[in-house]
Parts: structure tokens; sequence; C-alpha cells
């Protein structure tokens, strides 16, 4: 029987930690989220958004190499270590490769590790209506680990781990109910999430427009030597339908012809230079090796000083 790709079940994200017996911890791993999927016969790897990743890893073909069912599906996370820390950037040079001859060089220069917290279907039986409990007693009797596989640790004592995730400087943990069934497409609080998320108060030095109205803003730190270099562009956070016409309506007044940044900008097409007044302060996963946010979300404009906005770049 062919098996059809579902959408995985999402935590919400969560600013307190739940007690009490019933919850579990792991690690959040920072990778790609990844279903993999043997009906007897064939392989297949789907990633969240419901893309072909089949090809891009050669390692996970081979369930039997790592699961005693005759079929199954499993849900985790593949990820890439970089001096054992998960690396999205690594990983995500494996995920984006399309020719045959890169995937097989890349599978030597990035070893990846397959991270397995769940089930969803075993030897022709769906298991999703059991609870996170029974479905995680079945991975341990049917998961063979290996190099390339692992089965995620719980963990019990939830504040002593995400402790853990900040001082190794993971990217948070997830806190699940153990009496959870598995929601396909579901996402609701059985299921948690809590980021170890930075910020840093940024100078705005340029827009970008959607249909007339500002849907980016493009942000800056000065350097040691005055200069303001490029860190990303963030159009996401807290600022509301008002907030963007304000800034739309603002920002017209701003305008300037040269381009403030140093350096070149990811979004150099169709951006518009303004002064450099604005300051904002946003959250962010991390710095990318190209010196620029990831996930960067707007929180607030922070009344500063822009040139008390620096970096060490």
């Amino acid at each position: 029987m062919k098996l059809t790709p579902v959408k995985p079940f999402e935590p919400i994200m969560t600013d307190h930690l739940p007690a009490g017996d019933k919850w579990i911890a792991q690690i959040k791993w920072d990778g790609v989220r990844m279903l993999v999927y043997n009906d007897g016969s064939d392989t297949e790897l789907i990633n969240r958004k419901g893309n072909n990743r089949t090809r891009q890893y050669p390692e996970l073909w081979d369930t039997s190499a790592y699961c005693k069912a005759d079929s199954v599906i499993l849900d985790g996370e593949i990820i890439a270590l970089v001096n054992g820390v998960p690396s999205f950037h690594q990983v995500m040079r494996r995920d984006s490769l399309r020719q045959e001859q890169q995937i097989r060089a890349r599978v030597q220069q990035v070893p990846i590790v397959y991270m397995i917290f769940d089930i969803l279907y075993c030897n022709g039986e769906w298991v999703t209506g059991r609870t996170l409990n029974e479905r995680q007693a079945l991975l341990k009797e049917v998961l063979i680990p290996n190099p390339h596989v692992q089965l995620v640790p719980s963990y019990t004592d939830i504040p002593l781990l995400y402790e853990v995730s900040q001082q190794h400087q993971l990217e948070g943990i997830v806190l699940k109910d153990l009496g959870s069934v598995y929601a396909i497409g579901g996402k609701d609080k059985r299921w948690q999430k809590r980021k170890n998320i930075q910020d840093v108060n940024a100078v705005v030095a340029g827009v970008t427009y959607r249909d007339g109205i500002v849907n980016a803003l493009l942000l800056g730190l000065y350097d040691e030597d005055g200069r303001l270099i490029y860190i990303g562009h963030a159009g996401t956070g807290k600022l509301g339908v008002a907030d963007w016409r304000r800034i739309t309506k603002e920002a017209s007044g701003m305008v300037v012809k040269d381009r403030p940044f140093a350096n070149q900008t990811e979004r150099q097409k169709g951006a518009v230079w303004i002064r450099l007044e604005w300051v904002v302060k946003v959250n962010f996963l991390e710095w990318t090796p190209g010196g620029t946010l990831r996930q960067p979300s707007i929180q607030a404009f922070v009344e500063m000083d822009p040139r008390e906005c620096r970096g060490d770049l």
C-alpha cells in the first residue's frame, strides 16, 4: 500500500514551562523536520512542507538498517553537527542539493543524524490514536540506533533540561503531554516549545514594499570603524497593520539616495534607503555564518541614538 504523506503535529510557542508528571521534555534539534515513509517496499522522505527529500539523504533509504518494522512512518529531525552542536546552516547544505554528483560528495562532507521522536504507522497499522507514552514504548521496540539514526531522549526534569539547552546554546526544548495522541495536521498546547531567543537593537536603514505598504525593515549595526553593516531584514513580529501604515507614511519623508550600508544586502532590488533615525528591538534565533540574523522578529521601536547600535561584526 502506497503511504500518502501527512502534515506533522506541530508544537505551539510558550513562555512558561509546564509542570506535572504528565509532561516530558526533549531537546529541540535545530534541523529539518522530516517524516520517513516505508510501505514495505519503497522508502520516501517528506519534509514538513510536503516536499520530497528522498534523494538528499541516501543514509536513510534502507529502513531495515534502523527499524525492525516491515512498514513504518517515523517523525523526527535531520541534523548536522558542528563541534557537537546542531548547525542549521550545515544541514541546509545537504537539503538544498538537487544533482546526484553533489549529493554523493556532500554525504561525506556533511554527515547527518536523523533524530527520531515519534512513530505514526507500524506494520500496517496507524498508531496515531495511541498515547505518546505508548508510541514512545513502541519506538524503543522497533528502532535500531546507528551512527545516522538516534532516538530522541525524553526527560522529566523540565527546568534542568531547559537550563542545559541554554548552556549549550541549543535551539530550545519541546514539551509534550505523555497522554497526547498524534494529531495529524494539528498544532495545540499538548505539544509546546520554548526557544532560547536572543535580541538586539538595530538601526533601520531601508525598507521594502508590497502593494504600496512597507513589508520589511532592513537592519544594521555599526562596526568598530563606524561603518553600518547590514545584518538582515525583518517583516514579522509584534507590529500590527496600523504600525505598518504609520511606518509607510513616515518612511516616505525619510528617503535618501545612497545606500547607508557598507556591505551588500540580501534585498538590494526594490529597497528604498531612509535616514538613520529609527531603532528597533529584534528577537532572533542565532547569527548565521554570513553575519545576518536568523528568524528575526520585530518587537518594538526603541528610543535611542542609532550610533549606539554597535556589534562585534
